[in-house]
């Protein structure tokens, strides 16, 4: 059984901790021992039922040898600031991948990534590091997913997609196959993305659609 400290207190981090406290009632077994959460804002940790106390803040803390830890902020400006900053510290990080998620046999998850529940990460996926999967994902057969990127729920990526590091996907976006994003992109939620995006660009559709009902 691996200790683990979650970095975050916050909605993302209660979600992680649901995941990983349904996961052991389903499988009966105990591979995670949350010992506790780190957040600089305690009114966060106030607002969950989580199941482990709050050790303090993020800033004051220091590594604990033996210890793993798992990125429970979603917020894309911190995640890789926290996850270096302890890194440094010689803090390792675990991955977790939800009970409930499908991951082929064949697919890759990195160092310290989420896999959420009803994912389906499909033949020859690759994961990086430090990314999360939200749940209801599905990634296509050869997807390749960087590092330090946050997938919202719902999105799915089409076969052979491309996707760099530190890239916010928002509920429901999509890739067309063969999609290649770069880096540090911002994609609006049920954006469907039909062309190559390079790096630092957010990608929004605006429209007005008028609906006429036709009476038979």
């Amino acid at each position: 059984m691996t200790d683990v400290i979650i970095i975050g207190a916050g909605g993302h981090a209660a979600e992680i901790d649901e995941y990983i406290k349904h996961t052991q009632g389903v499988t009966g077994k105990k591979k995670i021992n949350i010992i506790g959460f780190l957040d600089d804002d305690p009114a966060s940790y106030a607002r969950y039922r989580l199941t482990a106390p709050f050790l303090g803040s993020i800033a004051d803390h220091k590594v604990i040898k033996g210890h793993e830890y798992i990125i429970g902020i979603a917020n894309l400006q911190y995640r890789r600031l926290f996850v270096d900053r302890f890194r440094a510290g010689g803090g390792t990080f675990v991955s977790f991948v939800h009970c409930g998620a499908y991951v082929s046999g064949s697919a890759t998850i990195g160092e310290g990534s989420i896999i959420g529940p009803n994912a389906n990460i499909g033949p020859n996926v690759k994961v990086g590091k430090y990314t999360l999967i939200n749940s209801r994902c599905s990634l296509g057969h050869d997807t390749v997913v960087g590092d330090y990127n946050f997938i919202s729920p719902n999105v799915c990526f089409s076969g052979f997609t491309e996707i760099g590091d530190e890239n916010l996907f928002g509920i429901n976006s999509a890739t067309i196959p063969g999609i290649k994003v770069g880096n540090r992109n911002k994609i609006t939620a049920g954006m469907i993305i039909d062309k190559d995006v390079g790096d630092d660009s957010v990608v929004f559709h605006r429209f007005k659609e008028k609906i006429i009902a036709m009476p038979k």
